[in-house]
């Protein structure tokens, strides 16, 4: 068959983030609902125009605003539920329920509700665009996907008693590569800011001295950072290679040199859960099915905040074909 694996990543990955942080209610009994107002904010609400000017009365903000607030008020409806039944359940929207202040002062309903939209947002948005770029880049480099196939099939035939499990997904360095290079090459956050909380000074490589008063706002442009030559060889080339143990490229220019997580103190905590998501993903469809590109290679949505891939990414499938030529 012929899919759209765009539409089906955003849908998938919307599954696996309102199970894992909205709880078993709104996966169970309205995630068609859900889905469907978070789309509309993820369409009107990250276009530049809606971030540059979130209060203009334009048709986008509009539809952003009030899908925002039905939203709100199912996902309240669900927090009041619970606080009322005295209902306990293991996810992240009870965590947040159960959280307190360092002052003691429990949250409210509208911080938990506030607090888990941001983390609806930052767990599903960028994963589902991440496996798409992964999907565009791997399919297009047949040598990249044979041998994450073949780790595949190794890891697969290892784990085959036990099944695969945490400790299998972690081994599975190829893959974990290839993800890591498709974020390098499309990163999720185009620029990083922070203010300086004291004054410092930074020396490029050419020795030039830059002195960065306190206060001062400093940002850092990722779609320029990864792509550094003296950093990494032939940037503009997609080779998951160049994070091997051979070559290292991310450490070569110091531990800031890749920063599609950001870094330092304010380093994405949520790295390890994205990781571990799409390479479960990308082990499955590995693993039971082979995959061939038939759209172009997309193009970056630059008209978005966060850029996205433009268009569909449409795929023939065929359950089982690959693995199956590999035995």
């Amino acid at each position: 068959g012929i899919v759209d694996l765009k539409l089906e990543f955003e849908k998938l990955l919307m599954l696996i983030s309102s199970r894992c942080l909205l709880g078993k209610e709104v996966r169970e009994n309205m995630f068609d609902e859900v889905y469907t107002l978070f789309h509309e904010i993820e369409d009107n609400g990250v276009t530049l125009i809606s971030f540059l000017f979130p209060y203009l009365p334009t048709p986008a903000n509009r539809k952003r605003d009030k899908a925002r607030i039905r939203l709100t008020q199912i996902l309240s409806d669900v927090v009041d539920s619970r606080k009322n039944s005295g209902r306990v359940e293991d996810d992240t929207l009870q965590k947040l329920i159960d959280s307190k202040y360092k002052d003691g002062r429990p949250t409210t309903v509208e911080e938990v509700v506030g607090l888990i939209i941001g983390l609806l947002f930052a767990g599903k948005h960028t994963s589902s665009h991440t496996s798409t770029w992964t999907a565009a880049c791997l399919l297009s480099h047949p040598t990249f996907l044979r041998a994450a196939i073949e780790e595949q099939q190794q890891i697969s035939s290892k784990y085959k008693d036990m099944g695969l499990d945490y400790n299998a997904f972690i081994e599975m360095d190829t893959l974990h590569r290839c993800i890591k290079e498709a974020l390098r090459k499309h990163p999720p956050t185009p620029m990083l800011v922070r203010r300086a909380h004291k004054q410092f000074m930074v020396k490029t490589k050419e020795g030039k001295e830059y002195d960065i008063p306190q206060d001062h706002i400093v940002a850092t442009p990722t779609i320029v950072t990864n792509n550094i030559s003296y950093i990494y060889k032939d940037p503009q080339v997609y080779d998951p290679c160049r994070f091997g143990p051979e070559r290292r490229e991310d450490k070569v220019g110091g531990k800031f040199s890749y920063t599609s997580f950001s870094g330092g103190r304010h380093i994405c905590t949520g790295e390890a859960y994205a990781y571990m998501q799409l390479k479960v993903i990308w082990s499955h469809l590995l693993r039971n099915f082979e995959l061939e590109l038939i759209s172009p290679f997309p193009k970056t949505d630059w008209s978005k905040f966060l850029p996205e891939p433009q268009g569909k990414l449409l795929v023939k499938y065929k359950r089982n074909g690959i693995l199956q030529s590999l035995n």
